[in-house]
């Protein structure tokens, strides 16, 4: 597996690439143009400029995460084509710089939920936390009332810039199956993958978080079955997932390492972290450790080794630990340390299989002279 670490650009990092190059065998950058707003071009310009500092500290750029899916082409408007048409011109322009993996995620309205973004823990860390209760009984059209009356009042994972939309958003998500928004998928897969293809690019779709309906909005990103699915709508390489264990791994029906083993040449990326989850549908990320929550890490990693998976991983979020000020969820120490968490136990299976382990070292040169 090929390690990297997620970042989000100069100035709206607190993790300096010089520090990412340190941790012990990560060689890349996951990253995307965050200021671009969904739908539109990316500038050649920008990306060059972010290709050059990493490329200044022997970083790659190989994976995006994200360029973003307007609106329009989930809700398959009239406009989708104007979008998809920009997409395709980022894709071409991704590929002349050597990127190999896009991900991306098909969830509408908003990418991700969370209750709280700082939700301490027994040992005085904190880590980002779901609810269920608290969004089970949630109206969107009045929490965004609320966030409009009163600025201090947050929701995570509803971006300021999308709240005076917000309502015309949900409203036009009112008859929105989840039948709807496979068909608008599938067109859009049509559309964007003989582009991917002829630039050297793996699409790879993030599964929906959590992965299943909330306020009403159709999710299909959720399952095993889903998946399988979505594979169906364009039998291409090209066309992958991002399999997400963190993600999946809140509905403890989903059985990761199943997945892994069905999909495994169709996951040219891979996040990995754990959760901790309760009876009553709360969840909370944990560290990576298998017995620190309720997602069997060890035997995801274990599976990814019996299926030589060859792919780009990354350890996706951690807590906040040792007082560190950092963006929630994406400090240095705790995904650092679940860097080192999975090469120990990929190096563990090495020498489990080989009865030595592998020199990091020399496999990175072998891969990059």
């Amino acid at each position: 597996m090929r390690m990297t670490f997620r970042w989000f650009g100069e100035g709206n990092d607190t993790v300096p690439l010089r520090y990412i190059k340190q941790i012990p065998g990560t060689d890349g950058i996951v990253w995307s143009l965050h200021d671009v707003p969904a739908g539109e071009e990316w500038p050649m310009d920008q990306i060059l400029e972010l290709k050059a500092l990493a490329d200044k500290e022997g970083l790659h750029i190989d994976v995006v995460e994200s360029v973003n899916v307007h609106e329009d082409i989930k809700l398959g408007l009239p406009t989708r084509d104007v979008y998809i048409d920009n997409y395709k011109r980022t894709i071409r322009k991704l590929g002349e710089v050597g990127v190999k993996v896009i991900c991306y995620n098909f969830m509408p309205v908003f990418d991700w939920l969370r209750t709280d973004l700082h939700k301490r823990m027994e040992d005085g860390s904190t880590a980002m936390f779901y609810e269920n209760g608290i969004i089970a009984g949630i109206d969107p059209h009045e929490l965004v009332d609320q966030i409009n009356a009163n600025p201090s009042f947050t929701m995570p994972g509803w971006e300021p810039e999308r709240l005076q939309h917000m309502k015309k958003l949900i409203g036009a998500y009112q008859g929105v199956t989840e039948e709807h928004l496979w068909a608008n998928l599938d067109y859009f897969l049509q559309a964007i993958i003989p582009v991917a293809a002829e630039n050297g690019i793996k699409m790879a779709i993030h599964p929906d978080d959590p992965p299943w309906p909330v306020f009403g909005l159709p999710r299909i990103m959720t399952c095993q079955a889903n998946f399988r699915r979505l594979i169906q709508l364009y039998d291409h390489p090209s066309n992958g997932i991002t399999l997400c264990s963190g993600s999946l791994g809140a509905n403890p029906a989903n059985d990761i390492v199943a997945m892994i083993h069905e999909f495994g040449d169709r996951i040219p990326f891979a996040h990995i972290r754990n959760i901790r989850r309760y009876e009553n549908g709360d969840f909370i990320e944990s560290s990576h450790r298998t017995r620190d929550g309720s997602v069997d890490i060890a035997g995801i990693v274990k599976a990814y080794h019996d299926i030589g998976f060859t792919g780009y991983v990354r350890p996706d979020h951690g807590r906040q630990i040792w007082d560190e000020s950092c963006r929630p969820g994406y400090g240095l120490y705790d995904r650092a340390l679940g860097i080192m968490h999975l090469w120990g136990l990929w190096d563990g299976f090495d020498y489990s299989n080989n009865g030595k382990g592998v020199d990091r070292h020399e496999q990175q040169a072998a891969t990059h002279p």
